[in-house]
């Protein structure tokens, strides 16, 4: 029999070690059984499959042991593998973070769920993760966040981020865009542990390229560490002709590894000798070896040790002066009598097997879901681990800005005509000036903030950078400050939106990871939110609070043409969860709801993130006058929040025109003028016609659905639309809607199901042309006449 030799533990005793490998059991125990429970005990009524991967949280269950129950301390982040969310709670439960009850709750409705969840999860939860490769990395960029936040004010509440992350996450573009981003390049409290089972979801993959991987994590500067073998094998290496297994099993491909270490020993044992380079320096190596004991040895990898893993994390964090990545080699459905089979990943155990299961972890009969005893000495090691991460989650000191410091409106003078785009950059030149919310202003742009208007900000507060930079353009003039250092509040990134995207998710949960309030805005051009859509989608599930800002966007950034003319994008800011989409026209617009948006990100508990799309377009700002005067400037600003006003009312601006030829005109954005414009020639010839301003299609969608919701659950019925009910009276209900965007038609036309009314849609539902921006509404339908035309269809199509 081949012993491990004692005190071969590395820097973990001996005793201590044999307690960390009974928690280690007892997890493996907790998470297959939640797994088996949720699918073969439970009542499933309507026969969906349940699932739960007890494979791929087995093969990081000695990873899981290592981390929460020694290595890590009070103020580490982690996200873990999205798979191992049931062995995440096993250990939540030991630790006494996650009642009972929830074990047999796995993937029940309100019960744990499927991927680790801060917002739905009852157990403390840094990063949510799913199955796209994000939760990897965003425990990076929460690390530039976190020196960010500390080199400004000095204290934060977190120390190391840490992603535990399986290999085939490493196939992800969006890791590699991370490795890659120089603000991430020096993090040394950065520790990416990959699980290396070498299996995807179907089957066992040929060839990992480890090595490769590994050369790629150097090249950019990071610090790999290998965890590649056990204890027991390394010292049946170092017995006389070790060298020669050693090289049997490095050489041997993933399929003939995952295959040998589920046959029989004396099956191995054949394999082993007869296809290796030095066949008779195997046998030698094994000849003491039992039959009974080969397969289990050839299974001692280093991610399944304990000691080996402690030590490689030791050595991580030695490492200060970039991130670290440790490639602990493991065996997918490690302990279970499915591990390493290619078809695992979806694979339940059987009763049959269970039972066994339960003997050999020596789990005591009738207490399957039992913590340890209270005297036991794993039950005190488990709460001496608890105690000393006591405060991973404590609340940060209370945010320095709270909504009501941030006031309605700036009292800025509009210029006579401007963009949308230009009136963001006059603002926050001016939000700088705001006690405390101005120091917590952070911006990010991939390589387009002068391009999005962001000059006179960077001007005024610098580019950040965690070390000064020598400027070698300091002579003569220059339009632009560009001195990147520590006390600057600009991030910028090269042409990479998806981690524009992370980094906007970590700024926006700074004070809830790091004890930091920031308040970020990131700029990108308005067709590129679908390039990062994958990240904001993240970071919105994540419950970052944050400001995206699309510019310029639509066909009226005509010049440009089809690629950079953004139309399905109206329809995101309109359907994503957690987001506020507005649409402004007017830069008092710009102004309310940007204000808006930093009183959501100063309301930590309740506030959203903001989705402003805005334009290059130059818009004449008293168009907006006559509104302001009719209803009046606080009125007014509550709408706009709301979702959208009457910028021209028909029994104002045409009392005499009849009522009953009344036509709704519903626009957003930058097609303000020519819906104007089409309301004039409308009233010229005749027809009542209102212009509704919708500067939050979202807010208005969201009105309706909710009101419908209400009534749905009351039983009741109603008319009751939210606020556009307001800005549609009772007696105009079933007046036509014709829709104007330069985006897709799609973006309105819901408008018309709050009441029953026709609508006629105009948009573009194509990709764009290059023209002017006259031959391209033309185009596309969206003119003033075009207007004219569709309104006459709507009324046609209403009957009048």
């Amino acid at each position: 029999m081949l012993t491990v030799e004692a005190g071969r533990t590395g820097s973990v005793p001996a005793d201590e070690l044999a307690v960390l490998e009974a928690i280690q059991r007892r997890i493996l125990w907790i998470t297959t059984n939640m797994i088996h429970h949720a699918n073969h005990v439970r009542p499933n009524l309507d026969g969906s499959k349940i699932g739960g991967h007890q494979a791929s949280s087995a093969s990081v269950i000695s990873i899981l042991t290592a981390l929460y129950f020694k290595e890590l301390q009070a103020g580490d982040r982690i996200a873990v593998k999205p798979h191992a969310s049931p062995a995440f709670h096993a250990a939540q439960y030991l630790l006494g973070n996650l009642p009972r009850k929830y074990l047999t709750e796995l993937r029940s409705f309100k019960g744990l769920q499927s991927y680790p969840s801060k917002s739905k999860d009852p157990d403390p939860i840094d990063f949510s993760t799913g199955s796209v490769g994000l939760g990897a990395v965003v425990p990076a960029f929460s690390s530039a966040v976190a020196r960010y936040s500390q080199l400004h004010f000095g204290d934060v509440t977190s120390k190391r981020f840490i992603a535990l992350m399986g290999d085939a996450e490493l196939d992800e573009g969006n890791v590699w865009e991370a490795v890659f981003e120089d603000h991430l390049g020096d993090l040394g409290n950065v520790l990416w542990i990959v699980d290396l089972n070498r299996q995807s979801l179907d089957r066992v993959v040929p060839g990992i390229r480890a090595e490769q991987l590994k050369a790629l994590f150097r090249a950019s500067n990071w610090h790999v560490i290998e965890c590649k073998y056990g204890r027991r094998l390394q010292a049946a290496f170092e017995r006389p002709n070790g060298a020669a297994l050693r090289a049997r099993i490095d050489e041997m491909s993933n399929p003939e590894y995952q295959s040998i270490i589920r046959v029989s020993g004396e099956e191995a044992r054949g394999r082993l000798i007869l296809n290796a380079s030095d066949p008779h320096g195997v046998a030698q190596a094994i000849e003491d070896i039992a039959d009974d004991e080969l397969p289990e040895l050839l299974s001692d990898l280093g991610g399944h040790d304990i000691a080996e893993l402690l030590d490689a994390f030791a050595q991580a964090t030695a490492q200060t002066d970039a991130p670290t990545v440790v490639f602990a080699y493991t065996i997918k459905g490690w302990g279970l009598p499915i591990a390493g089979h290619p078809m695992n990943h979806s694979a339940l155990l059987t009763e049959q097997q269970m039972v066994d299961l339960r003997a050999k972890l020596e789990i005591p009969e009738g207490g399957e879901w039992d913590r340890f005893e209270d005297d036991s000495p794993e039950a005190r090691y488990c709460q001496d681990a608890a105690e000393r991460l006591r405060g991973i989650d404590e609340v940060a000191p209370a945010p320095l800005v709270t909504r009501d410091q941030i006031p309605e409106t700036l009292g800025l003078r509009p210029i006579a005509k401007s963009s949308s785009q230009e009136a963001l950059g006059r603002m926050l030149t001016e939000i700088e000036r705001i006690p405390e919310l101005g120091s917590r202003l952070v911006t990010v742009a991939p390589d387009v903030a002068v391009s999005t208007n962001l000059g006179g900000w960077i001007n005024k507060v610098g580019v950040y950078a965690p070390h000064s930079s020598p400027d070698h353009e300091a002579e003569g003039p220059r339009l632009l400050r560009w001195e990147p250092g520590p006390t600057g509040q600009h991030f910028e990134f090269g042409i990479s939106e998806m981690n524009l995207f992370m980094m906007l998710g970590a700024l926006g949960t700074s004070y809830e990871l790091s004890g930091q309030h920031l308040f970020p805005i990131g700029t990108v051009y308005d067709p590129f939110v679908c390039r990062g859509l994958d990240a904001l989608i993240y970071g919105l599930y994540n419950q970052a609070k944050m400001i995206i800002v699309g510019t310029p966007s639509g066909v009226s950034l005509s010049p440009e043409g089809g690629a950079h003319q953004s139309t399905v994008t109206p329809s995101l800011g309109i359907e994503l969860p957690n987001l506020i989409f507005y649409e402004p026209c007017f830069a008092r617009e710009v102004e309310w709801t940007l204000l808006e948006a930093l009183r959501q990100i100063a309301d930590r508990q309740h506030g959203e993130s903001t989705y402003l799309r805005l334009s290059t377009k130059a818009i004449d700002q008293s168009l907006m006058e006559p509104a302001i005067a009719r209803i009046g400037e606080d009125n007014l600003r509550r709408q706009i929040l709301a979702g959208g006003y009457r910028l021209v009312d028909r029994r104002v601006d045409a009392p005499d025109l009849p009522a009953e030829y009344a036509v709704q005109i519903a626009v957003a954005g930058a097609m303000v003028p020519e819906a104007l414009e089409a309301a004039k020639l409308l009233h010229e010839e005749g027809v009542a016609a209102n212009v509704l301003n919708i500067t939050s299609p979202g807010l208005l969608y969201r009105g309706i659905a909710d009101s419908r919701r209400r009534h749905l659950r009351s039983g009741t019925t109603g008319a009751d639309a939210g606020h556009l009910a307001e800005l549609i009276p009772a007696d105009e209900r079933h007046a036509p809607i014709v829709t104007i965007h330069d985006g897709a038609s799609h973006a309105l036309s819901f408008l018309g199901s709050a009441f029953g009314a026709k609508v006629v849609p105009l948009g573009v539902d194509e990709f764009g042309q290059s023209g002017t921006r006259a031959d391209v509404y033309r185009y596309y339908g969206i003119d003033a006449e075009s207007i004219v035309t569709g309104a006459l269809l709507a009324l046609d199509l209403q009957g009048k």
